[in-house]
């Protein structure tokens, strides 16, 4: 039985025979390994074209940025997986990269398609009008704005200001960066409130401007969070605190589902 698209029927990434493997047209033991990083393989990977100095700037930089934020929801399933399966160290990465959603870790993509949309309006009309309009159809839908607020970065996440420095230093910086400032600068006018851009917004601004793929850009953040999961698992190996959030979590939660008369929960 077939199912889905049948059109395509091979593949530009890899292939290999007793003497070589080839990726993207590249001979990985003769080329590659030893000669390029690892953001320079990613990108050729992703993109099939080696990264300018430029390119290759700028996506370390975001996959720098992204790696690590702390004891976030993600990071603590991923520890709390392994301490429930030790023998598990890739069930644990997964739980981890399972847990970057729309409002943790994964709106980056989310945020490239505002800014994308932006961008092609600003074409017949001002950046700042095309911000507005499309913000405010945001919120006719009852959208969410990706990439701006953030529980702890009020007043502005660090980690966009010294991205939109880098791919300035760079020279990367172009509309999309240009873009997400004008959405910051229409917000208060649309939601009654400042919003800073955080890092979700920033990511997508400055790959863009260096050419990344937009479809591509929701890896990006995973990617670099697989690293600091991994982190994570070590430590937690070392010195697990596992038990201790589940612990932490359960004695946070109170029980109001219907009880005997007389009992007393002693599962916290």
């Amino acid at each position: 039985m077939k199912i889905g698209p049948q059109a395509h029927r091979s593949s530009a990434i890899s292939s290999s025979n007793e003497d070589t493997i080839l990726v993207r047209g590249h001979d990985l033991c003769g080329e590659l390994i030893g000669g390029i990083s690892f953001t320079d393989h990613a990108w050729l990977l992703v993109t099939g074209q080696m990264p300018s100095d430029v390119q290759r700037r700028v996506l370390d930089a975001t996959l720098v940025a992204i790696a690590e934020h702390g004891l976030v929801p993600s990071v603590q399933a991923s520890r709390l997986t392994l301490a429930a399966a030790p023998e598990a160290l890739q069930g644990a990465v997964a739980a981890g990269i399972l847990g970057c959603g729309s409002v943790i870790l994964g709106a980056t993509h989310e945020a490239g398609q505002l800014l994308h949309e932006v961008v092609r309006r600003a074409a017949v009309q001002s950046l700042d009008s095309a911000a507005a309009a499309v913000v405010e159809e945001y919120r006719a839908a009852r959208r969410a704005i990706p990439g701006y607020g953030h529980p702890l970065h009020k007043k502005g996440d660090p980690r966009v200001t010294r991205l939109f420095e880098v791919a300035a230093a760079a020279g990367a910086r172009g509309p999309h960066i240009e873009a997400a400032h004008a959405i910051e600068r229409v917000l208060p006018a649309a939601t009654g409130k400042q919003l800073a851009m955080n890092v979700s917004v920033a990511i997508p601004a400055v790959l863009l401007d260096a050419e990344f793929p937009l479809a591509a850009l929701k890896g990006v953040p995973i990617l670099a969070r697989t690293a600091g999961l991994i982190a994570h698992l070590l430590e937690e190996q070392l010195r697990p605190i596992g038990f201790v959030l589940s612990h932490a979590g359960a004695a946070a939660i109170d029980y109001d589902g219907p009880k005997p008369d007389g009992f007393v929960a002693h599962d916290q």
